[in-house]
């Protein structure tokens, strides 16, 4: 069995979500099988369903300035923020299918989150930084060493929230690589204020690319839901569509 890799480049958040909203709707119907969708956005913010807009702290002048846009979407999890230097992921997967851990006639959506933690842990391993999950905080964060001391606290290195609407997942991941960490002063990441937030660029002995953080991810994916990845470009040719 395979997944579907598309790899889009940076295009703009509302580009990205029209086609994973193509994407997600070829799912459902079953013409097509699970799917990741990797790509880079501008900045962008966006608010999950359980967001507090008092968590943006830029005012929307200051956004407009910087040319910031800002969108209300229906994944799980509170403000977050995407831009160029972050790899954004969205599996868009069928929870009834064949998947690590399924027990029941579908995967719980809680369990799939920590597939893709598992994941991202595993991508960030490869370039030597070692990540982990932490205890009711959803996403992947840094490993503290010991030596670091009591006062050095595990920083959020990649975020997560999904959407699952008749058993199929949309939304996804963020993975921080080169991203510029100022551009978070403008939120309160994922509503969590006593943490900071950290990159693959920061944090490991050398620096990936985009595309070496892009296969590290689908190789990762490919291993822990037992698949082959497998690259369709364009997207019209996995979906059918005549160009």
């Amino acid at each position: 069995m395979y997944i579907h890799l598309i790899s889009l480049g940076r295009v703009s958040y509302a580009e990205g979500l029209r086609v994973q909203e193509r994407v997600v709707a070829a799912r459902k119907a079953g013409t097509i099988g699970d799917t990741l969708l990797l790509m880079e956005h501008p900045p962008v913010l966006t608010l999950g369903r359980n967001s507090s807009r008092a968590n943006v702290l830029a005012s929307d002048a200051e956004l407009a300035r910087r040319g910031v846009e800002l969108h209300e979407i229906n994944r799980g999890g509170d403000v977050t923020y995407h831009g160029p230097g972050q790899l954004v992921g969205y599996p868009i997967f069928d929870l009834r299918g064949d998947l690590p851990g399924k027990k029941g006639p579908h995967l719980g959506p809680v369990d799939f989150v920590r597939l893709i933690e598992e994941v991202l842990i595993r991508a960030c391993a490869e370039f030597g930084v070692m990540a982990q999950r932490v205890a009711k905080r959803t996403g992947v964060w840094t490993v503290v060493h010991p030596e670091a001391g009591g006062s050095v606290l595990e920083k959020k290195i990649a975020a997560i929230g999904v959407h699952v609407s008749q058993g199929v997942t949309s939304h996804g991941f963020a993975l921080n690589v080169t991203t510029d960490l100022r551009d978070f002063q403008w939120i309160v990441p994922c509503g969590i204020a006593d943490r900071e937030v950290t990159s693959l660029e920061v944090e490991a002995d050398r620096v990936p690319t985009m595309q070496q953080a892009s296969d590290a991810v689908a190789r990762s994916m490919g291993r822990v839901m037992g698949r082959q990845m497998l690259a369709v470009e364009p997207v019209e040719e996995l979906l059918g569509e005549v160009r």
